[in-house]
């Protein structure tokens, strides 16, 4: 499903993220980076999101070529992806509702169905993560866990095959790190190839995750 092919990623001023990684990652895998901070791990998840390009190597997902793609082709990707990053950048200004919604939005998805569908569609996102009645909630008014879930419900919106996320808890104590944890042990288990970078790859030791381990860019383990 994705695949690195000697793939170097190198930024303006020099500094090199991801140096010749080659791995596989199979369809259904819950995979778990691990590694020191400046490792490559976000480098690589921003790869397979066609947030960033390789320098070099090829990236496929889902037999795309993501360093080749048109612009216009970017969207047909994410459409399979859901991105849960470092920063929630949710709108504080919304609800929870409409920031669950806003991937469905700028898919277009919303044009193809009825306002009611997207909204039951959220609303289900939400009932996932466990927030069932915070639709009109500002998110301003919300712990920061329950924050994240909010991020974590915008992404899985759109039922991704492929689900990516950076340090999802980084910022939450034990208990709700391993709740979280679990949450998407749970979207694993039901079909979803699951990319996680994490600082704690114990949490995701008892579902049985494939780990590696970056060190300098390169892939150690």
């Amino acid at each position: 499903m994705i695949q690195f092919d000697h793939v170097s990623k190198t930024y303006p001023g020099g500094h090199t993220a991801l140096d010749e990684l080659t791995l596989d990652i199979r369809h259904g895998e819950l995979l778990v980076l691990a590694g020191h901070s400046g490792a490559g791990k976000s480098t690589l998840l921003k790869l397979v999101a066609a947030l960033e390009s390789p320098s070099s190597g090829r990236v496929m997902v889902n037999g795309l070529d993501v360093g080749r793609m048109r612009q216009s082709q970017i969207p047909y990707l994410r459409r399979s992806l859901g991105l849960v990053m470092q920063e929630h950048r949710l709108l504080m200004d919304r609800s929870v509702l409409d920031n669950v919604m806003l991937p469905l939005q700028v898919s277009g998805e919303i044009a193809r169905t009825s306002k009611r569908e997207a909204i039951t569609r959220a609303s289900v996102a939400l009932e996932k993560v466990g927030l069932s009645g915070f639709e009109k909630a500002l998110p301003v008014t919300l712990s920061g866990g329950e924050q994240q879930r909010v991020a974590i419900a915008r992404a899985i919106v759109n039922r991704p095959s492929i689900l990516i996320a950076d340090e999802p808890t980084a910022h939450l104590d034990p208990a709700y790190a391993r709740d979280i944890a679990a949450l998407f042990r749970s979207f694993h288990a039901a079909g979803v190839t699951l990319i996680l970078a994490t600082h704690d790859d114990t949490l995701y030791s008892p579902y049985g995750a494939r780990r590696i381990e970056l060190a300098h860019g390169k892939l150690m383990q």
